[in-house]
């Protein structure tokens, strides 16, 4: 198999199985009430004084009207709250409760184990030489506009 097909091979499985184990991983015990899309909407979120439903759909890449029905799902579940902003009265601020913050830690926790395996046995250079590879990839990704024909 040609260095190229591997490579390839390699980076779609290594996808699929991240989405698939963290699913297994993250939604699991109390938070079996939500999808790994909506935990990808707590990291978004954050923790701390919260953020617009812009600057959430922004980071997420998403408009705002595809959030919104996710947002309200999580505000049921009360993972999050929707606030009012004192600053500017018209802005509706989300921040996650103490159950977002759980799920939020709790996905954290997972993230951190990923990467600790993925740099285990590596010296310094070898850890570079794998963050740039990865960053290369980032470009690539957010730089998609699909094939040339």
């Amino acid at each position: 198999m040609s260095s190229d097909r591997e490579i390839n091979d390699i980076l779609v499985h290594l996808i699929n199985e991240i989405w698939r184990l963290e699913e297994k991983a993250v939604i699991t015990g109390e938070f079996t009430d939500i999808t790994n899309n909506d935990m990808h909407i707590i990291e978004a979120i954050g923790t701390g004084a919260g953020n617009n439903m812009s600057a959430i759909a922004k980071k997420l890449k998403i408009t705002v009207g595809s959030l919104t029905t996710s947002m309200s799902s999580l505000v049921f579940k009360k993972y999050v709250v929707r606030e009012r902003s004192e600053k500017d009265r018209r802005l509706v601020c989300i921040r996650l409760t103490e159950k977002g913050e759980k799920a939020y830690l709790w996905h954290q926790y997972f993230h951190e184990q990923m990467v600790t395996a993925a740099l285990k046995g590596l010296n310094e250079q070898e850890q570079e030489v794998l963050r740039q590879v990865l960053e290369q990839l980032v470009v690539f990704f957010r730089g998609y506009q699909g094939p040339i024909l």
